[in-house]
């Protein structure tokens, strides 16, 4: 049976009860610089403050306080990218049950630590595969040899009814009407709690989810109107990275949101930095999404009341560098070329001299030498001060003769040097 606002909104105030001492109150807050910016009353719903950085204590405490003890009593499952995992594995030690979690491999160690550090002794975890439905995978076959509970990260009731609980608080700590509700979509778990509390409490609202770019699995299955798994994804968000979104989660959603957004992911970097200088926030690229898609409706919100769930903060330092570059690229200030110089002492100097403006930068440079040709091959990346001074660039490459290709829109060289 298809789940329907009036047989959960009663599960989603259990939950609330159930949530009660475990997770916390997060602030819903008014940001005056982004409500300056946008020319609206724009309000942050802080989950990147949970007690496990993100919404997903919530869905996890909910279904496994809901399974009966015998059941919790032989173990529980899981697979994650990394917040699922962690809420899971706070879950596990506050009801002190046994809990084996599967994360994808390339899991950032900062999400691995922080799992442990949350479980302490009462969980396992196994690192398998390159993605969340690889993990996922193994978890399955796990589950299904042991006879122990699975607690899947969204297409469960009982875990959208956990992550619903985000959409009570927002109307409890906002009394006033709200226009606008943005929030992430992954696998559609806190998008369909917050649809059914929204569509019930407060109808008027227009819900609007957004997905990165790179695994718009929400956004194809709304245009097919069917689930659709996709073939690959770009796992960079990856707490909202999946290839196929829940079978619970997709109706609920289809029927609650207003519509849903893509945003590249050099823009979720973008948002991340400047929320970063301007803000102090330290927040994860899914926790960004709903912040960076507001430039894609700031004619439709002037002078409205939007709420954007910051739905967490678990990012890996080490990512920073490749934050910064990604951000970078979509700015339009980094660009890549292979330049064929010609193979003479005094060509790069030339090239310096007369080609590179007073505020371009070189930040990458490849070149070796081979003497059976006239000109060889060098890769160069060169950063710019702003967009425009890239048109001038490319003049006086050409002014000068000079060959060369840009390889920015090169995938493969992309991965290579990001």
């Amino acid at each position: 049976m298809v789940a329907t606002s009036q047989n959960t909104l009663e599960g989603i105030y259990e939950a609330a009860k159930r949530l009660e001492g475990i997770a916390d109150l997060t602030p819903l807050q008014l940001n005056a610089n982004l409500s300056e910016q946008y020319q609206c009353n724009i309000l942050l719903k802080r989950e990147d403050l949970q007690v496990v950085r993100s919404y997903k204590i919530r869905g996890a405490y909910n279904k496994m306080s809901s399974l009966p003890k015998e059941i919790l009593d032989q173990g529980v499952v899981c697979a994650s990218a990394g917040n699922h995992a962690q809420g899971f594995a706070f879950a596990c030690q506050k009801l002190g049950v046994k809990g084996k979690i599967y994360m994808p491999s390339v899991t950032p160690q900062q999400k691995v630590t922080k799992v442990k550090k949350f479980g302490k002794d009462w969980v396992e975890i196994v690192l398998v595969g390159d993605t969340f439905d690889d993990a996922f995978q193994e978890a399955m076959v796990y589950s299904t040899e042991t006879g122990k509970a699975f607690i899947h990260p969204f297409n469960d009731i009982k875990i959208i009814e956990g992550q619903g609980t985000v959409a009570l608080e927002i109307l409890n700590q906002y009394p006033h009407h709200i226009d606008y509700l943005i929030a992430p979509i992954g696998g559609g778990g806190l998008m369909a709690g917050c649809g059914i509390v929204f569509s019930a409490l407060s109808p008027k609202t227009l819900i609007i989810g957004v997905e990165p770019a790179g695994a718009p699995a929400m956004f194809e299955s709304i245009k097919q109107d069917k689930i659709v798994t996709l073939n690959q994804i770009d796992s960079f968000v990856d707490g909202a990275a999946v290839k196929k979104v829940g079978e619970i989660n997709f109706p609920i959603v289809k029927k609650t949101m207003s519509k849903v957004l893509l945003v590249d992911e050099g823009k979720v970097c973008h948002t991340l930095l400047q929320l970063y200088n301007d803000e102090g926030f330290v927040v994860e690229p899914a926790g960004t999404l709903s912040i960076a898609a507001l430039d894609d409706i700031k004619e439709e919100i002037k002078g409205k009341t939007v709420v954007c769930i910051v739905s967490g903060s678990n990012n890996d330092i080490t990512r920073t560098e490749e934050i910064r570059e990604r951000a970078l690229l979509y700015n339009g200030l980094k660009h890549y070329f292979i330049i064929r110089f010609p193979q003479r002492a005094g060509a790069l100097r030339e090239f310096l001299n007369h080609v590179l403006g007073p505020n371009d930068d070189i930040t990458h440079f490849e070149y070796t030498k081979k003497n059976n040709r006239e000109l060889g091959p060098a890769l160069v990346g060169i950063q710019v001060k702003c967009k425009e001074d890239y048109d001038l660039l490319l003049q006086r490459m050409n002014e000068n003769g000079l060959q060369f290709q840009s390889m920015n829109e090169s995938k493969m060289l992309y991965e290579l040097l990001v």
